[in-house]
């Protein structure tokens, strides 16, 4: 809600010297604009039914000076319920001090973030499961961005793994005596290399330990191993970057396991000296089980009986680098809901060794799915390529419509990244969903192509106006744009709060279906005088609102569709 209609809510309830908290008025239920149901908490207070005590403060505010400044009408619905209709003279007034605001009038943040999201494996093609990560993790950056916090995204590659021993295994079986230097290959090699090492590994023992030792050596610092690693990185990550850049997904820093490894000897012998580590036949662990805790939360292993780190470490290395370079209040991650455990795990050792005694969050985000429910698949079974589901949406896309085949390319990729952005992304980030290709393509329905094509068709009505908007309003749908309008502000203090980018998509489509219903009942073009042009001054307002929100999901607007 509009700051300027709580307060005033808020000072005009506070009539009966009742403690009244803005948070309990909903707006738009009932065909009313707002409902408060603070009465059933003062009855407890004041040991009287609800409904008296809503009369009570109806008939107050009939009373005060002011009323009809506020409001038009004001009423008790059964058992207690205080409904609103606020006066066309405060919706202007407060849709015109809006207007006149910076952020869209959202509240200002001063903070330091960091937030970790991408997490894709290098030597490994980017797949549909990196799409979530990547998709929600940039529009929470975007939106906190927004706010005034300063945020730092850190795609944290996966970099000096199990499957870096096992390319380097595969590469020195197919270029033998060849100086490692001298050995050359290219992406399509590691697409193959790959998987192809990935199952002799299981089904071959001797190949899988030979490969393990690679990795731990590699690990570890040999020099020759370094030399295809760093070929292996350069190959993998240009073309992980080129797939981001298309998907609008950047990050500041490009930090991987293998840096976090560097603060490995410096964070180890702190973390020997704390009094929670101890040693649990021959390996490190922290136990970070808490009696209130409703399910066993096993001890987090930092390192093994034969010296080796793990996953766990490479994480608390990656916080003690953090905390060292950035000194950040919180720390987000942005990954897969399977791995909630895990970060329970990580999170109480930070907190427990005080690596770091800042907010540590984990938003784990559901699965994409394919028709049948299940995480998205390739037909034989594997898990899709990226690129293969743009290509797939952009050639469905292409076939909808004959139009749709001579589109401007740079058009066209803005409408394919707003329809995997706004599949995505109106879906609660924990919550799996399923992707349906032709359904999110179409320029109907809740889509990214829907709110595109709304912002483009208002754009090409808008005509000059004074920027002065009277005191009118001249129907119920102008009147209900206006007062969604005045819900931006809100809309993104909540989502920054919550973390939900979610939150900005629902309004998105509801803020594009009134705003549609407005400009087909109101006929512009017939239009002349003041009423043209308020209505030019609601419409230019309502498309620089779709234009910031679609920009804080990652969303931008083509020139034509």
């Amino acid at each position: 809600m509009n700051t300027k209609l709580e307060n005033i809510l808020n000072e005009t309830l506070n009539l009966l010297n009742y403690v009244y908290e803005t948070k309990v008025i909903k707006s738009n239920v009932d065909g009313v604009d707002f409902q408060c149901d603070d009465a059933f908490k003062l009855a407890k207070l004041y040991h009287k039914a609800p409904f008296m005590i809503a009369e009570e403060v109806v008939n107050k505010l009939k009373a005060s000076e002011n009323f009809n400044d506020y409001f038009k009408e004001v009423s008790v619905a059964k058992p207690g319920f205080i409904n609103l209709i606020v006066s066309d003279k405060l919706i202007n007034e407060s849709l015109t001090e809006l207007m006149q605001k910076d952020k869209l009038g959202a509240t200002k943040e001063n903070e330091t973030i960091v937030i970790d999201y991408g997490g894709p494996n290098v030597a490994k093609p980017l797949h549909v499961g990196h799409l979530r990560t990547a998709i929600i993790g940039q529009a929470i950056n975007n939106i906190l961005k927004f706010k005034g916090n300063k945020t730092i995204g850190d795609v944290h590659l996966g970099d000096i793994g199990a499957q870096m021993g096992q390319v380097i295994y595969g590469i020195l079986h197919d270029f033998p005596n060849t100086k490692y230097e001298d050995i050359e290959f290219d992406l399509n090699y590691l697409n193959v290399t790959y998987p192809k090492m990935s199952a002799l590994c299981k089904e071959n023992e001797e190949v899988r330990k030979e490969c393990a030792e690679i990795t731990k050596k590699l690990q570890e610092g040999d020099p020759n191993y370094h030399i295809l690693w760093k070929k292996i990185y350069d190959l993998s990550v240009n073309d992980i970057k080129r797939i981001y850049d298309y998907l609008d997904v950047h990050f500041d820093y490009w930090y991987g396991e293998s840096d976090a490894y560097k603060q490995f000897p410096e964070m180890m012998n702190y973390l020997d000296k704390q009094p929670c580590v101890r040693i649990d036949n021959g390996a490190k662990i922290i136990d970070v089980k808490e009696e209130t805790d409703k399910v066993d939360i096993p001890p987090c292993l930092i390192q093994k009986s034969d010296g080796a780190y793990l996953y766990a470490t490479s994480d608390l290395g990656t916080i003690w680098q953090r905390k060292k370079d950035f000194n950040p209040d919180e720390i987000i991650y942005v990954v897969d809901a399977r791995q909630s455990m895990y970060f329970t795990q990580v999170f109480r050792a930070a907190k427990k060794t005080h690596i770091y005694d800042g907010k540590l969050v984990h938003y784990g985000n559901g699965t994409v799915n394919g028709k049948d429910n299940k995480p998205f698949k390739t037909r034989t079974g594997g898990a899709l390529k990226l690129e293969d589901l743009i290509k797939e949406v952009k050639q469905e896309f292409v076939n909808l419509r004959q139009e749709n085949q001579n589109m401007d390319r740079e058009d066209l990729d803005k409408i394919v990244v707003s329809i995997l952005k706004f599949a995505d992304l109106q879906n609660d980030l924990t919550r799996n969903y399923i992707f349906d290709i032709k359904k999110f393509s179409e320029v109907n329905g809740k889509t990214g192509p829907y709110i595109l094509y709304t912002y483009l068709r208002i754009n090409k009505l808008l005509t000059s106006n004074d920027g002065k908007l009277s005191e009118n309003i001249y129907n119920d749908i102008d009147r209900n744009l206006r007062l969604k309008l005045l819900e931006v502000s809100s809309i993104i203090d909540e989502a920054a709060k919550e973390r939900r980018p979610h939150i900005i998509a629902s309004y998105l489509y509801d803020l594009a279906v009134i705003a549609n219903n407005f400009y087909q009942a109101n006929h512009m073009a017939d239009l002349e005088g003041q009423i043209k042009n308020d209505y030019d001054i609601i419409l230019t307002y309502n498309n620089v609102v779709l234009k910031t929100l679609l920009e804080l999901l990652g969303i931008h607007i083509p020139k034509t569709m």
